[in-house]
Order: structure tokens, then C-alpha cells, then sequence
């Protein structure tokens, strides 16, 4: 009995001890729960920064997907535009292209045409070496019934320069006959006659200190052959002597001419009137006396005095000014006296004709 009580009572130490063994395990277990649970808000912080900085990660990768779709849209937008402008351009070049066929089309044919034009026949009366000439200068052109040509033939009509002209007056008449301007005063009276109407008649007269008609007396017919018999007779001319524009008027003026052209480089020096007893030359002694040289006003007086005296009052005047040094009153003074006729002055280019 006492045996059966000790083998019960080694039962409970035993079962206490496994109870106790129990207890200590789940207060343990207790213990490490406990640790744990204050260990995890620290944890939890990290987890939720990480997690916002993901989320901000997220929304920036969200933005900037955004800014690069927009801007995708507006490079299509553009790139359609561009397509747009390159496709109107293209059909703009197209437009362009047919009308610069259409235009060379035009002008092959306005090519074509001027070629088959028939050139009319050269009507001058003498052959000249103008190539490319007008029939006309400045409005300048030979008309009329009766035609006559003034040509001044004084020492003046040799040179431009006073300087040149006083030498060339103590020189050759070879070289007076080979200066510049008599060249060109004998290709202008070329120009002028080659031009006449072929029903026209016509005259010249050369004009320095006297006054006579070339190639023949009285009007002749607007010929090759007239013309070059007057040719001729101006070729045997040698430009020397004073200007004496009366002594010209006065034998173109028993011509009765129906337009004069004049071809002169300046204002006479010399006259036919008794200038002694007009009031205006009082003061012109070159004019009243011996002298040699007169000044521009007695030029112009002595100009406007062999006019009033000419007696061509119907006659049409014509004027070709070729230049001469120190005569600035000339150009208006034959200005005045062509226009009252309804005439024309001209002053040429030195390459003319």
C-alpha cells in the first residue's frame, strides 16, 4: 500500500514537472512573441518609406511617360504638317514645271515666227558701216519735198579743244582733213543723205568764211548718184576760215527749202550786216574793226542778227550740235531758233554715228 502510494505520488512530481516544463515553453514563447511585436514598428516605417518611394518612382515614371507621349503627339502633329506642306509644294513645282513648258513652248514658237518675218529691202541711198542702225535719232528724221543740208566747214569743225583746233589750223590741210570731228561732220552728212525720201530732192551747201553747193547746182534727185557726187565734192573740202552762218542761209535760202538740217559745232564769228550802225554791236569790235577773236555775247548777238536777216520764215529747222570747247550759249541759242519751227535740236553721243 505504501509502494502503490509512492509510485502514484512519483507520477504527479513527474506530471508537474512536464506541466512546468509547459509553462516555461509558452512563457518563453511569450517572451519571443513579445520581442518581436517591438521590434516590427521599425520595420514597418522602412517598408512604408520604401513603398512611397516607390509610388514617387511611379508617378515620376508616369509623368515623364506622359510628357514623352504629348510630345510624341506633337511631333506627329508636325510631321503631318510637314507632310502636308512637301505634298502642296510637290504640286506647286508640278504647276510650275508645266508653265515653263508652256512658256517655252511660247517662245520656240515666237522664236519661230521672228525667224520666217521678211526682212524688208534696205532702202538707203548710199551704203554706210553702221551695223544695227535706227532710221532715226532722238526723234531726228529726214523728211520733206525739199531737203537742205548746212554743213559748217570752218577750222572749228576739226577739233573738240581750242588748243587742238589752233594747231591743227598751222598744220597740213592733210591733217586737217584727217581730224576726228571733220571724220565724223562728213559721216553724219553720210547718215543724213542715205536717209533722204526717195521722192525728195535735195541740196548741200558747205558754209565756213563763203558759202557753196556740193556735187551740182540747184535741187537734185534723191539718187545714189546724187549723193555720191555730193560725197565726193565734200571729200575734196578742207575745213578751214572763220563761221559765217549768213553767208549758208542766204544761198540755201534762194533754194526755198522745206526743211534745212544744219550741222554745226557753235555760234558764228562772222557776218554779211554793216555792224558799225547797229546799236547792239557797239561793243563787239571784232565785229567793227580788224580783230581776231570775238566774245560769246557777240557771238550770240551776231547769231540772233544773221536770223532776223536769213528771211527762212516757212522753212523747217533741224539742228545737229557737235561739240565744240568754250560756246555754252550755242545750245540754246539753236535750240530756240530750231523749235520756233517746230524743229529738233540734237547734241550726239561721240560714238555717233
Amino acid at each position: 500500500m505504501a509502494r502503490k502510494n509512492r509510485q502514484a505520488e512519483g507520477l504527479n512530481l513527474a506530471f508537474l514537472d512536464i506541466m512546468s516544463c509547459g509553462l516555461g515553453a509558452v512563457i518563453l514563447v511569450f517572451m519571443l512573441v513579445k520581442q518581436n511585436i517591438e521590434s516590427s514598428p521599425s520595420e514597418t516605417e522602412n517598408l512604408k518609406k520604401d513603398i512611397s518611394s516607390l509610388e514617387q518612382a511611379r508617378d515620376d515614371a508616369q509623368k515623364g511617360l506622359d510628357e514623352l507621349t504629348s510630345q510624341l503627339k506633337k511631333e506627329n502633329i508636325d510631321l503631318a504638317a510637314l507632310s502636308q506642306s512637301l505634298q502642296q509644294q510637290r504640286a506647286d513645282l508640278n504647276d510650275k514645271s508645266s508653265e515653263i513648258q508652256t512658256a517655252q513652248s511660247n517662245l520656240d514658237q515666237l522664236k519661230k515666227s521672228i525667224t520666217e518675218i521678211k526682212v524688208p529691202k534696205k532702202e538707203d541711198l548710199v551704203e554706210t558701216q553702221q551695223v544695227n542702225e535706227e532710221n532715226y535719232l532722238l526723234g531726228l528724221k529726214m523728211e520733206g519735198s525739199k531737203i537742205a543740208i548746212l554743213v559748217d566747214v570752218s577750222a572749228s569743225m576739226t577739233n573738240e579743244k581750242l588748243l587742238d583746233i589752233i594747231k591743227t589750223k598751222s598744220s597740213s590741210d592733210q591733217t586737217k582733213v584727217s581730224a576726228a570731228k571733220w571724220q565724223r561732220t562728213k559721216r553724219v552728212v553720210a547718215w543724213l543723205l542715205a536717209r533722204a525720201p526717195k521722192n525728195s530732192q535735195i541740196a548741200v551747201v558747205a558754209f565756213s568764211e563763203d558759202a557753196k553747193q556740193l556735187g551740182g547746182t540747184g535741187w537734185m534727185p534723191a539718187s545714189s548718184a546724187s549723193v555720191s557726187g555730193i560725197m565726193s565734192s565734200l571729200n575734196q573740202v578742207i575745213p578751214t576760215g572763220a563761221t559765217n552762218l549768213q553767208k549758208g542761209l542766204s544761198t540755201v535760202n534762194k533754194l526755198s527749202p522745206s526743211d534745212i538740217y544744219v550741222i554745226t559745232d557753235g555760234l558764228p564769228t562772222k557776218g554779211e550786216s554793216n555792224y558799225k550802225s547797229l546799236n547792239p554791236f557797239s561793243g563787239c569790235s571784232s565785229l567793227t574793226s580788224n580783230a581776231k577773236t570775238i566774245s560769246g555775247e557777240c557771238r550770240k548777238r551776231l547769231f540772233r542778227q544773221t536770223i532776223n536777216e536769213s528771211g527762212l520764215t516757212q522753212a523747217k529747222k533741224n539742228v545737229i550740235l557737235l561739240p565744240l570747247e568754250g560756246d555754252p550759249e550755242a545750245a540754246y541759242e539753236y535750240w530756240a531758233w530750231a523749235s520756233s519751227s517746230d524743229g529738233l535740236l540734237i547734241s550726239p553721243a561721240s560714238n555717233w554715228p
